[in-house]
């Protein structure tokens, strides 16, 4: 058909134009598949901008992002002039006059290269279209990227064709908007807003012309002109750049002269740490959605979304605190107690052989050692026993160390850890939550990745197991050695716990009271009472998902569980018996502030309401019983206006674990304190036992937040009843001379362990398991009603009594305190 037209200028010109157009529809139908993926209208109408996902504390303040590119997109309006002013004369001079591709450009720099003065001819849209389709990777990419010329031919008409269809649909300022939201500013920075941030610590509307200069300069290498890493470079590169405006009349000589004098004035903003915000909570509130996101096809990593937690950001930086400063005594009580000796022990407390050998077995590092020095376990020995210098954790601040992978392991294995969450049972919404002493040396959370022995802390399920069989707080059992007969694989074996202190006082106690004292021989018989089977299906019921072995052992927490488990089943009790699931997120929305989506807890009764009142009132014991385990609390001011707490502290064999679980009108917090290694732990109850180790975060946090108006949270009384109690409840209890209220508080002492210490001294000769210990001073046996009465004290008021609680524990504190520092 070209034949028809006779003149040949003309048919040559036509069949050009033929043949381009023709590549074109080539191009864009990747034909055969050789031209790779073109941008479709699709596409351009949604461009798929990888944009951070945000947390924020239910309170609305930022606590980290979620992202592979950094970015946070801002409108056109909130970018400063200066910015839009500094890009057009240093990329694009004739933005405002093309259509997406600058023929006059392209010639001019053909000219050039010609001449040898090489210099790009790429648009801003064009620059765009690169950046935000990524045509040179490898989806974009056909056959065609194996022939080297001819791909780059190929890509740049695949950006022209992309820059015109964004002229098309979008006008200049949304073009220029979603330029400065996609580009990249070195460090994982994306888009001026993000950049602003990181260096100069202000919002995109707020940089000055030489900062505008500087962050537009960067563009053409962020690496090279990085204001931290090259600061000269990033000088001259600012100054072209401000040349370039001077040269466009963007600013006046003057201005130019003025700015280009001026030193850079970097002023790096921290956007809750660099890495993406790594917090124990960031991770936790990841794994919480992962499955919401796979089920709702979300990327929280591109897909720009702003999750809003049920965190208040008061309680959590209180929570903080007091773990910080309980945790840096408790160190430096654990590291007294130990001096020079190695601190992982047996259950005898003999040291465990090969411990640390074992444990540099598990390093990823000891994998690659062995594929690299195979056979050659010398050459490994010297490897991992090579100082170099590291930085490591410790509570005075990072510190800079010169150690091999054999002293880091020693190290970090002698470091306590702890956890802990706080929840409004009434909403299911988790107010706090702590993983762990420091996320950026120890990722484990010890909230709901971690489970330990829980303790004493799991003996409140006995005694609801108790009153779900009919009895009350004031049926009386006594304090007498106990030896249960069961069946373990087919044999019949027997258990005989110990008390903590090694005595068993032969008196009659009520449940409350023996909740309260935390008795262990008591614990037992209601557990032989009402079956395990039976304690195990209550916890079941108020929350704890984790397997339980039913045994006698049971009640004294001889199973692993975790902090959020005991919080939620906790919660049980306070919320008058409704199970509600603990959340940790509110809503999500999008980039926008559209409202995607809304979580609400399931609930379920699982108690009626008057047995939940009962354990309030059980719980309530460890505070007015004698002897009651959470009586250490008086240290703290959480006693006014009729203030009620309860509580129950716990912890496991060898003191591995203490436990702290606490309850106010409002919420229940659990705390956890212990090393990762179950090896390692402190050597006497007065220094590791729950009411040593976690009670103290418990009392310091809520201290920090009754003094703080602002949260909410004030002093208080338990609610009343809301149903008629038909049980028989209150019975108080004979308060006797020999009752010590600081008395051991723990299963630490049961046949759990092979071998018992006794309670201070660790040589002293060992007491045979279950060997009864008379006690000091009897009282009087209920039978005998002719025995003289025992001793009491002499009365005083409520008041009074708390009163002076409080001063012997202040004094005792001030001691202690003065002795570890």
């Amino acid at each position: 058909m070209f034949k028809e037209i006779k003149n040949k200028p003309l048919r040559y010109i036509v069949i050009l134009l033929y043949c381009i157009i023709a590549f074109f529809c080539l191009l864009e139908l990747n034909f055969l598949w050789l031209f790779g993926y073109s941008v479709t209208k699709k596409d351009i109408e949604s461009p798929a901008m990888r944009v951070s996902s945000e947390v924020y504390t239910a309170d609305g303040k930022l606590i980290g992002k979620y992202f592979k590119e950094n970015r946070t997109p801002v409108d056109f309006k909130k970018i400063s002039p200066s910015v839009i002013n500094a890009l057009i004369a240093t990329e694009d001079v004739r933005f405002y006059k093309h259509s997406g591709v600058d023929l006059i450009s392209l010639g001019s720099s053909l000219l050039s290269t010609i001449t040898g003065d090489k210099r790009g001819a790429s648009t801003i849209t064009q620059q765009l279209a690169k950046n935000l389709y990524r045509t040179r990777y490898n989806k974009s990419q056909g056959f065609i990227r194996h022939i080297p010329v001819i791909r780059t031919i190929v890509y740049k008409f695949k950006e022209w064709l992309t820059a015109i269809k964004l002229e098309q649909h979008y006008s200049k300022n949304e073009i220029l908007t979603l330029y400065l939201n996609t580009v990249p500013f070195g460090n994982n920075t994306y888009g001026i807003k993000t950049a602003a941030k990181k260096y100069f610590n202000k919002e995109p509307d707020k940089l000055k012309v030489q900062e505008s200069a500087m962050l537009v300069g960067m563009l053409k290498g962020t690496t090279s002109y990085n204001p931290i890493q090259n600061p000269k470079n990033a000088l001259e590169r600012r100054n072209v750049v401000l040349s370039q405006m001077a040269k466009y009349n963007y600013i006046t000589k003057s201005e130019f002269k003025a700015d280009s004098g001026s030193p850079l004035k970097v002023s790096q903003g921290v956007e809750e740490d660099d890495s993406q915000g790594d917090s124990y909570l960031r991770a936790a509130v990841a794994r919480y959605l992962e499955k919401w996101c796979n089920d709702n096809n979300y990327d929280l990593y591109e897909d720009g979304l702003k999750i809003y937690t049920t965190i208040d950001s008061k309680l959590q930086k209180y929570a903080e605190e007091a773990v910080a400063e309980q945790m840096r005594i408790l160190q430096n009580r654990f590291n007294e107690a130990w001096g020079n000796q190695n601190p992982w022990r047996d259950s005898k407390g003999v040291e465990v052989p090969n411990f640390i050998e074992n444990a540099v077995a598990h390093l990823p590092v000891y994998a690659a050692l062995k594929s690299r020095y195979k056979n050659n376990p010398d050459s490994i020995d010297i490897w991992l026993n090579t100082k170099k210098k590291m930085t490591v954790f410790s509570w005075k601040g990072e510190k800079e160390v010169e150690f091999s992978t054999i002293d880091s392991v020693k190290y970090y294995a002698k470091l306590l850890n702890t956890g802990m969450m706080t929840l409004d049972p009434f909403t299911g919404h988790i107010k706090v939550w702590v993983g762990g002493i420091n996320n950026k040396y120890f990722k484990f959370d010890h909230v709901n990745q971690a489970k330990r022995q829980a303790g004493s802390t799991f003996k409140p399920f006995a005694y609801l197991a108790a009153l779900e069989s009919g009895m009350s707080p004031c049926d009386k059992f006594v304090d007498k050695p106990v030896r249960i007969s069961y069946q373990e694989n087919g044999k019949e074996v027997y258990w005989e716990p110990n008390n903590a202190d090694f005595n068993f006082s032969g008196r009659e106690m009520s449940l409350r009271w023996a909740m309260g004292k935390s008795v262990n021989s008591i614990t037992a018989q209601i557990t032989e009472k009402v079956g395990w089977d039976n304690v195990v299906k209550y916890a079941h019921a108020c929350g704890i998902e984790s397997p339980l072995k039913s045994v006698p052992s049971v009640s004294l927490g001889s199973n692993d569980v975790s902090v959020f488990e005991m919080v939620r089943s906790y919660g049980t009790f306070l919320n008058k018996g409704v199970r509600t699931e603990a959340i940790l997120v509110d809503r999500i929305t999008d980039r926008d502030g559209s409202k995607i989506a809304t979580f609400k807890p399931k609930t379920e009764r699982a108690l009626s309401e008057e047995i939940a009142w009962l354990m309030l009132y059980m719980f309530r014991g460890g505070m007015d019983e004698p002897g009651g385990t959470s009586q250490s609390l008086w240290e703290w001011d959480l006693w006014k206006k009729n203030n009620q707490i309860g509580g129950k502290t716990g912890t496991s064999s060898d003191y591995v674990d203490g436990w702290y679980m606490g309850i106010t009108k409002d919420l229940v917090t659990g705390v956890w304190v212990g090393c990762d290694d179950r090896s390692i732990h402190f050597r006497t109850s007065g220094t590791g036992e729950g009411a040593h180790t976690a009670l103290p975060i418990f009392g310091k946090f809520m201290e920090k937040v009754y003094h703080d108006p602002s949260t909410g949270i004030t002093y208080g009384p338990f609610p009343k009843p809301g149903v008629k109690i038909e049980r028989e409840y209150n019975c108080p209890t004979p308060r006797y001379t020999e009752v010590d209220t600081t008395a051991a508080d723990s299963s630490i002492v049961d046949s759990l362990n092979l071998l018992q210490f006794p309670e201070e001294n660790p040589q002293t000769p060992l007491s045979e398991p279950n060997k009864i210990i008379p006690p000091k001073v009897q009282a009087p046996e209920p039978s005998r009603p002719n025995n003289p009465p025992a001793e009491v004290k002499p009365e005083l008021t409520p008041a009074e009594e708390r009163k002076q609680r409080r001063e012997e524990r202040k004094k005792a504190r001030e001691l202690k305190n003065g002795s570890e520092n």
